[in-house]
């Protein structure tokens, strides 16, 4: 295992030696230590590593992941694993805002509670919190699953398109054109497969699924002189 310290390298250096990996890759393991909240950390990977973060780190961690495997032994900034197409980003505590926002693929684990705007215009990743999310999560989310297993805040899946949200607790409002759906067997189904590759211990029968209602996104003639 490689070990960097970001209290005598700097964070250019860690992703800079990430990145070389894309070439050829001889170290797979790696071990971030004293990171300290610092923004940008293992950004922009594209190669099958893994990457244990120990403590707190800042904005954008993990951001555009492809392939890579990143833990967060601490809280995580805005945006945590934005624009990931592929890979595993682990949270072991709390997220702040936009956690995936326009995230292509992959998984984001959240084991704490995710702030406002969890999953905003979510392209087809899989996000699972393992506690809340806060207001508008999940707002023009238009591929993909959202897995709360505590409670949702207000405006859960504004103008959402087509992702799935499965729900544990209470919602506190849904946002426009996003309803309550019938919890068909292909969902529970699909729910236990993400609760399982997040290695969360939930009942899929205690959720609930919301998605879109499909008023917002087409046309109606009948509705030209609005606009």
């Amino acid at each position: 295992m490689k070990t960097i310290n970001l209290e005598q390298q700097s964070v250019r250096d860690l992703n800079q030696a990430l990145h070389d990996q894309a070439g050829e890759c001889t170290e797979r393991e790696w071990e971030v230590l004293e990171p300290k909240g610092q923004h940008n950390i293992a950004c922009g990977l594209d190669q099958n590593l893994s990457v244990d973060i120990k403590g707190h780190a800042g904005y954008f961690c993990a951001g555009m992941n492809k392939k890579a495997h990143v833990t967060v032994h601490g809280n995580v900034g805005q945006g945590v694993a934005e624009n990931m197409m592929s890979g595993t980003v682990r949270v072991k505590g709390d997220a702040s805002q936009a956690a995936g926002a326009t995230a292509h693929g992959g998984l984001l684990v959240v084991e704490g509670n995710a702030a406002a705007r969890c999953g905003i215009s979510m392209k087809g990743v899989d996000i699972v919190v393992k506690g809340d999310v806060g207001h508008m999560s999940c707002f023009m989310g238009q591929a993909g699953n959202l897995v709360v297993c505590g409670d949702a805040g207000d405006a859960l899946g504004d103008s959402l398109y087509e992702v799935k949200i499965y729900v544990k607790g209470s919602v506190k409002s849904l946002g426009a054109d996003c309803i309550e759906k019938e919890m068909r067997q292909e969902h529970l189904d699909e729910l236990a497969e993400l609760l399982n590759r997040a290695g969360v211990d939930e009942d899929p029968k205690a959720f609930k699924r919301y998605g879109s209602g499909r008023q917002l996104y087409n046309f109606k003639v009948d509705n030209a002189s609005a606009y």
